[in-house]
């Protein structure tokens, strides 16, 4: 893709959809060239003295070249494969080396959806750079996004949204990764997972199962909640009820039959549960889906 960038206007309607987009582009900035390029918005143009404050989210993806980014909380190296987060509000000001240059996509964006997906996933909250290598599939988003706002037709803020969300699930996708980056830790939450959903109809002592898996309780029960989200436990009841569901939907077992056949301790128990996860009781819910 050749060097471009453009800004779009949004209504409304795309801010109750929960995200826009501001700004999509695409530079190459050479060994010793002036940064930022210049064309840019007075509100988006910077000088590496002042930097600058944005009232959007930024991500800019270096494909190639070298470079530091500072913000209030400190200073960070900028390599090929870094992928730079910035918030709203957020002072900040980066500069690829003079003797490396770089190569940039970046897109500006905002909406209630994006806030949600970084907070909930800390998002540049840390260290506002995520090391991401060469990932062909972003690059075909960033010219997907190029496709659709050269033409403008209507939609195309909530088409761009959808794959701005794509672009952030790679990330985030390859964060989880990162932090997850023990082989034998992952192969043993592997295992793990597998041995769970094999024994739905038990009640499992995820103590023995650490310990017949050869790891300590204690790294295998927090390396399992980095790698799923929930606890062994939490897991494990919540594959038990999301197969509750499938029985109560697809087959004539009465409920205190689907109730022992996945070895809760009493129907009182299944039912508690049950509405715990669903906000329903199980006749309740079988109910209202023959309605």
């Amino acid at each position: 893709m050749n060097d471009t960038f453009k800004y779009l206007v949004h209504n409304s309607e795309d801010e109750a959809w929960g995200m826009y987009l501001n700004v999509a582009g695409i530079a190459s900035v050479p060994l010793g060239a002036d940064y930022p390029p210049k064309g840019h918005p007075r509100g988006y143009n910077f000088s590496w003295e002042n930097g600058r404050i944005l009232q959007e989210y930024q991500l800019n993806y270096i494909t190639e070249g070298e470079g530091v980014l500072e913000t209030s909380d400190g200073e960070y190296e900028i390599k090929e494969g870094s992928v730079i987060l910035i918030r709203p509000n957020q002072w900040h000001r980066y500069k690829p080396l003079k003797y490396r240059g770089w190569k940039e996509h970046y897109l500006g964006f905002n909406g209630n959806f994006a806030q949600n997906i970084f907070e909930v996933y800390g998002l540049s909250s840390d260290v506002p750079i995520i090391h991401i290598g060469f990932e062909d599939p972003v690059l075909h988003l960033f010219q997907d996004i190029f496709n659709v706002i050269s033409l403008e037709k209507p939609g195309y803020q909530q088409i761009c949204s959808g794959l701005v969300i794509q672009i952030l699930g790679i990330i985030v996708g390859i964060q989880k990764n990162i932090n997850s980056s023990n082989s034998r830790v992952e192969t043993v939450i592997q295992k793990a997972c597998l041995l769970i959903r094999e024994n739905l109809d038990k009640n499992l002592n995820i103590e023995q199962i650490a310990e017949g898996l050869n790891v300590s309780y204690s790294l295998f029960r927090s390396s399992f909640k980095k790698y799923t989200g929930l606890s062994p436990n939490q897991y494990h009841l919540s594959l038990r009820i999301q197969h509750a569901i499938y029985l109560l939907n697809n087959t004539d077992l009465s409920i205190k039959e689907i109730s022992f056949n996945l070895g809760f301790c009493s129907i009182f128990y299944f039912s508690k549960v049950f509405k715990e996860k669903t906000r329903q009781n199980p006749s309740c819910y079988r109910q209202k889906r023959k309605e």
